[in-house]
């Protein structure tokens, strides 16, 4: 089972210096051979000899503690890991770093169901780098009431909340107040202002960010505290100035100050004139968007008009060969039509020319029944009618024939046997 978390992401909960100088400092990317709940346990119990969130000294960087820290972010601890880190008896170091994760990461509304049990814990350690002695419990109590952790920022509990702790603190009757153990309750502590102002301004600017603390740590430092005032002789002159090594050191540095304050102008310029040319990058690539928008419609319309010319340029051929093919059959079927009239004919002539050339018999015995009419009439003609005169004769006579049986025919007589 996972904690109870606020909900935002760990690099809104961290400072963006802090938090960039994590993910680029070369000892957390090393940490990634580390695989196991345990092993980063392990690593803290080595390396871990403070818990606060920068190097100290001349080293610029972030502190092993918090690179831990982040990697335990990055693993996502379960309610069950979490007692085992709370309760861890090796290193108090492995219990701060279990606070701490607690502090960014858990609901505010949790935070006293947690820290709970370990207010009174009497375990000494030295939470910083000054060597300042303090209990688990006073250690824990200034985490629950205080915004600022040595030079860095935790998340804000609401003020309900920080209204109820403080109600079950005194409860208990433990003090309800800050007690300093973490720094101040404010920037630029006189810890912060003895380290060398380089630590964190440095890396602050080279991220385009002013570091809070610088004016507190100028204003703070040792050296300006403990300056004696400057003498002025009858003439008005200042001859602390014109004798005094450290006088002409604030001077420089007094110079150096006004270059620091011309050079953060002249950042500022930049950063607007880069800001600018972002801006006007940002309006050419819209621009440039539009236009290839415009031309790609274009090109769109573009096809549209073509594929609609082709379309009717098909349609019209086919069309064309439709009415074409038509007019083709019509003409097949009309020359057919003809050549079949035509045939009719021809065959109707050849009929016409057969039958006058090869009469009939039928028409043959009729001209041969006409001939003979026609020699008939040429006989009697000849030889006169003795029809009427002999006919009477002719009935009483038996017919007579030839020795052969075949009727004979006389000539002039009154009828043919």
């Amino acid at each position: 089972m996972e904690i109870q978390t606020s909900g935002k992401p760990i690099d809104q909960l961290l400072e963006k210096v802090l938090c960039m100088n994590i993910l680029s400092s070369d000892y957390f990317k090393e940490l990634y051979r580390l695989k196991t709940y345990h092993e980063v346990i392990d690593e803290i119990y080595n390396q871990v000899d403070h818990v606060e969130p920068w190097m100290t000294g001349n080293c610029r960087g972030p502190s092993t503690a918090f690179c831990l820290l982040y990697k335990f972010f990055t693993m996502k601890l379960t309610v069950k890991q979490m007692h085992g880190l709370l309760k861890h008896p090796d290193s108090p170091y492995i219990r701060c770093v279990g606070f701490l994760y607690l502090r960014y990461a858990a609901d505010p509304k949790t935070l006293w169901n947690w820290f709970e049990p370990y207010v009174k814990d009497e375990e000494e350690f030295s939470p910083g780098s000054n060597g300042r002695m303090t209990t688990m419990g006073v250690y824990v109590r200034d985490l629950l009431l205080g915004q600022y952790y040595f030079d860095t920022l935790f998340p804000r509990v609401p003020v309900p909340v920080v209204r109820q702790i403080v109600a079950h603190l005194e409860k208990m009757k433990l003090p309800s107040k800050h007690c300093g153990v973490t720094g101040d309750t404010t920037r630029g502590s006189d810890d912060t202002a003895r380290r060398p102002p380089s630590v964190k301004a440095s890396l602050s600017v080279s991220f385009g960010q002013r570091a809070p603390h610088r004016a507190s740590t100028r204003d703070s430092s040792p050296v300006r505290r403990t300056m004696p005032p400057p003498s002025y002789d009858k003439n008005g002159e200042d001859d602390y100035s014109r004798k005094s090594p450290s006088n002409r050191r604030s001077q420089s540095r007094d110079l150096s100050d006004r270059d620091y304050s011309d050079r953060d102008r002249g950042r500022d310029r930049d950063r607007d004139r880069e800001r600018d040319r972002d801006r006007d990058r940002d309006r050419e690539r819209d621009r440039d968007m539009d236009r290839e928008r415009d031309r790609s419609r274009d090109r769109e319309r573009e096809r549209d008009r073509d594929r609609r010319h082709d379309y009717e340029r098909r349609s019209r051929e086919s069309s064309r060969r439709d009415y074409s093919s038509r007019e083709g059959s019509r003409y097949y079927t009309e020359g057919t039509s003809r050549r079949s009239r035509s045939r009719s004919r021809s065959r109707s002539r050849s009929r016409s020319v057969q039958t006058h050339s090869h009469p009939s018999p039928k028409r043959d015995g009729i001209k041969e029944k006409t001939s003979a009419s026609g020699n008939l009439s040429k006989l009697r003609e000849l030889y006169g009618d003795l029809s009427i005169q002999k006919e009477d004769a002719a009935k009483d006579r038996a017919p007579n024939r030839g020795s052969s049986g075949e009727e004979v025919i006389r000539l002039g007589g009154s009828t043919w046997k």
